[in-house]
């Protein structure tokens, strides 16, 4: 099965450090993008969309930058291409404004249902931090 990768930034009015938690902890997460989320002892995260798991892997971070998670398929043919997402704060230094660039990875080739999907998930965080 082929592959999209969406990518889009949106306009945040919050800083980084108050955003990234909101990106990097299973608690904030669970507020604005998934249904529940908790991280095992292995420190592989599940993703609870709909009554659904999805595990992952948090393979790259950076204090008040960004976050990478890396989904893990029970299909090793998959291993090697892997769905990931790609969580990152962006800051306009002319402007002061500060954006959230996400690069969602995956089988979902539908670009009009992903960016609907993006908004709806970017709506409830900034109603959230108020921006």
């Amino acid at each position: 099965m082929s592959k999209t990768k969406f990518q889009q930034e949106y306009e945040i009015n919050a800083s980084a450090n108050i955003l990234y938690p909101y990106i990097s902890s299973p608690d904030g997460l669970a507020q604005w993008f998934v249904d529940g989320v908790s991280v095992d002892e292995d420190n592989i995260y599940n993703f609870v969309w709909d009554g659904e798991d999805h595990f992952a892997k948090m393979v790259s971070s950076k204090h008040n930058q960004y976050v990478k998670f890396q989904f893990i398929s029970k299909n090793t043919k998959q291993n090697s291409d892997p769905n990931y997402l790609e969580l990152e704060l962006l800051k306009n230094e002319i402007t002061e404004t500060v954006y959230i660039s996400i690069t969602d990875y995956s089988e979902m080739d539908n670009l009009e249902e992903l960016n609907e999907l993006w908004s709806c998930f970017i709506d409830n965080l900034r109603e959230l931090v108020g921006g």
